[in-house]
C-alpha cells in the first residue's frame, strides 16, 4: 500500500491499541490445533508474524511447550513482551523483532509454526517453502488466509484488496499450493464472522472514534481515519464475498507416509 508517512502514524494509533491485528478468536485456535492430532506433550512452537500476540497468548494456554513470537514491527513485540511478564509466560515465550522470510530460526526446529492472517505478506508459496524447511518431520503449520468466496465482487471490495493482497485466491488455490510444497493437508475450515467483530473490528471502530477526538481539528487525519473506518462497514455490507479460511498441514515423516 503506497501511504504517507502521516497514513502510516495514524495506522499505527489505531493498530497498536488493537487485541489482535487481524481476525481470528480462541475457539478457531482450539478447533485448528485439533486437527493437527499428536503433537510432542512440550512442542517447541513458532508464531510467525504475532503482532502484539493475541494468538500467541492462546498457544500458550492451549499447549506447554515453549513459543518463538516473531514480527517485524518493533512496537507489537514491546507491547507483547510487557503482557507475557504481567502474565508470568517470559520463559515460556520470546518474543522478537524479525522477518518472516528470513526468521533467522535453524531447519527443523519447530514442531508447530502458526501464522495467523500474515503469510501473504512473503507470498504463500515462498511461505510454505520457509516453513517447510523449519518444521521437524512430522511436524504441522497451521496458518489463516484471506480467499475469496463468490464470483464478481463489488469494485469496492476487489479494489479494497487489490491494494494489500493482489494475488488473494480461492480456497482451492490455498489447497494446491499446499500440496505442491510438499506439505500434506490435515483439514481446512472458515472463521466464524464473530471472529472477524469481537476483537478486531469493534476495537477497532472505538480507537478511530477515540482518534477523531484527539484529531478533531486535523482534516488529513480525519480522512485516514475514513479510510481506516471503511474496512469494518464493507464487511458489514460485503463478508458474503470473502473469508479467512484457517488451513493446517504437516510435515510428512516416515510414519505418515503412505
Amino acid at each position: 500500500m503506497d501511504a504517507s508517512p502521516f497514513f502510516w502514524k495514524i495506522f499505527f494509533e489505531v493498530y497498536e491499541a488493537l487485541p489482535r491485528q487481524g481476525p481470528g478468536n480462541l475457539a478457531g485456535a482450539a478447533r485448528a490445533l485439533d486437527l493437527c492430532g499428536d503433537l510432542p506433550p512440550a512442542p517447541a512452537v513458532l508464531d510467525l508474524g504475532c503482532g502484539v500476540g493475541a494468538q500467541t497468548l492462546y498457544l500458550a494456554e492451549l499447549t506447554s511447550g515453549t513459543i518463538t513470537a516473531i514480527d517485524s514491527h518493533a512496537p507489537f513485540i514491546e507491547r507483547l513482551k510487557k503482557t507475557l511478564a504481567a502474565r508470568g509466560l517470559s520463559q515460556r515465550v520470546q518474543a522478537r523483532v524479525g522477518d518472516m522470510a528470513h526468521p533467522g530460526q535453524p531447519p527443523e526446529s519447530f514442531d508447530l509454526i502458526w501464522s495467523e492472517g500474515a503469510l501473504y505478506n512473503i507470498g504463500i508459496e515462498n511461505a510454505l517453502r520457509t516453513c517447510k524447511e523449519l518444521l521437524r518431520p512430522g511436524g504441522c503449520l497451521v496458518f489463516t488466509d484471506a480467499v475469496w468466496r463468490k464470483k464478481n465482487p463489488p469494485p469496492e471490495i476487489r479494489e479494497s484488496f487489490d491494494l494489500d493482497y493482489p494475488g488473494m485466491g480461492w480456497v482451492e488455490d490455498v489447497l494446491r499450493a499446499i500440496d505442491n510444497s510438499g506439505l500434506e493437508l490435515l483439514g481446512h475450515f472458515t472463521l466464524p464472522d464473530e471472529a472477524w467483530w469481537e476483537d478486531f473490528y469493534i476495537p477497532m471502530e472505538h480507537r478511530t472514534a477515540a482518534l477523531r477526538v484527539k484529531y478533531a481539528s486535523d482534516d488529513e487525519a480525519a480522512a485516514i481515519l475514513d479510510r481506516l473506518d471503511r474496512e469494518p462497514e464493507m464487511h458489514r455490507r460485503y463478508s458474503d464475498f470473502y473469508a479467512y479460511e484457517f488451513f493446517v498441514a504437516r510435515r510428512p515423516s516416515a510414519q505418515h507416509r503412505p
